[in-house]
């Protein structure tokens, strides 16, 4: 008996079927936008990719550079990308305008902004020693907003300073017409001690966090739409990341993390990079015993908050219990 056209048609489904049941569902690709260039502030990002802690969590994640021209922000609204690293300045602004943005963890538990200065010439003891002096600030910068934070602080009047506007030539400072230069501990601090010392000039630096003034830096954000549609793909993106933040600061992995780190980032010469990692390892695991890495500080996003408001970069009284996803964070 030969067979009708439906019983082919139904034989065919069934196999189209089977061979699809057969064949494995492919990972979801992730697109991750961080803040900045490849750099050491970066080097879990990478770490996580090239190691395969995305892979193995069952995700396919394109880690991708930020810059001028690539907001991560900007992205995740318009769906071009699933996460991505903000600074908290940044973020407080985007959900001023209404952005749906989610903390989901925070890299730096201390700001790697910091202010370099030379004791011998600029004696430094509590920021009362600023009076008189040319303080530098990017006008318009998370910088300048920490800077007014601090005189406030400490009850120094702006007329009592003189800031200077900074760009990247560090000239001003070398020649001693600023006294006091903004510049990233884990980052242009390690080239630029590097030169001082090698003129013989002391260097220091003035913590923002230890005079009492908390601004976060880089966390990792999505949106409310990712937490409420994809809550497992979130949870396993963020385990992975975070593990291969904690793999890349371990000190048994430096030199595998400097290779990761060097095979994008051309620019830096591995011997810095070396100087680099121990100064991010300080910045970002937590100071309490047991505290799980990427737990979010909620005091601080707290201060933040208020200081902006304060200088009247953003309404007071946002909601940071709507903006602060701080339950994600896996234990360790």
């Amino acid at each position: 008996m030969r067979a009708g056209p439906h019983s082919m048609w139904t034989w065919l489904a069934a196999a189209v079927f089977l061979l699809g049941c057969g064949r494995a569902e492919a990972p979801p690709e992730i697109n991750y936008r961080l803040k900045w260039l490849y750099n050491v502030s970066a080097v879990g990002d990478l770490f996580a990719d090239a190691r395969g802690h995305f892979s193995r969590a069952g995700l396919t994640v394109s880690v991708k550079p930020g810059g001028p021209e690539r907001d991560a922000l900007k992205e995740l609204e318009l769906g071009h990308a699933h996460f991505g690293v903000a600074s908290a300045d940044q973020v407080l602004r985007a959900v001023a305008k209404g952005s749906p943005i989610m903390v989901l963890a925070q890299l730096f538990q201390v700001n790697p902004l910091h202010w370099i200065y030379r004791p011998e010439r600029t004696p430094f003891a509590s920021p009362k020693d600023w009076k008189g002096r040319t303080l530098g600030v990017t006008f318009g910068g998370n910088d300048e907003t920490i800077m007014r934070a601090l005189l406030a602080r400490h009850g120094i009047a702006e007329g009592e300073v003189n800031l200077f506007s900074v760009r990247y030539d560090y000239t001003p400072f070398y020649e001693g017409r600023v006294a006091f230069w903004p510049l990233y501990l884990n980052a242009q601090a390690v080239i630029i001690g590097e030169k001082l010392a090698q003129a013989g000039e002391r260097f220091d630096f003035v913590s923002p966090d230890r005079l009492g003034v908390k601004f976060v830096a880089n966390s990792v954000v999505t949106t409310r739409q990712m937490l409420e549609r994809h809550p497992d793909r979130v949870r396993r993106f963020l385990a992975a990341l975070l593990e291969g933040w904690r793999d890349a600061l371990d000190p048994k992995n430096e030199e595998e993390a400097v290779r990761v780190l060097a095979q994008m980032d051309r620019e830096t010469p591995e011997a810095i990079v070396r100087r680099q990692l121990p100064v991010t390892r300080e910045l970002m695991l937590p100071a309490a015993p047991g505290t799980p890495f990427g737990k979010i500080d909620v005091a601080a996003w707290q201060q933040t908050a208020e200081i902006m408001a304060a200088q009247q970069l953003i309404p007071e009284g946002l909601p940071l219990e709507s903006i602060l996803a701080t339950d994600w964070v896996p234990p360790q």
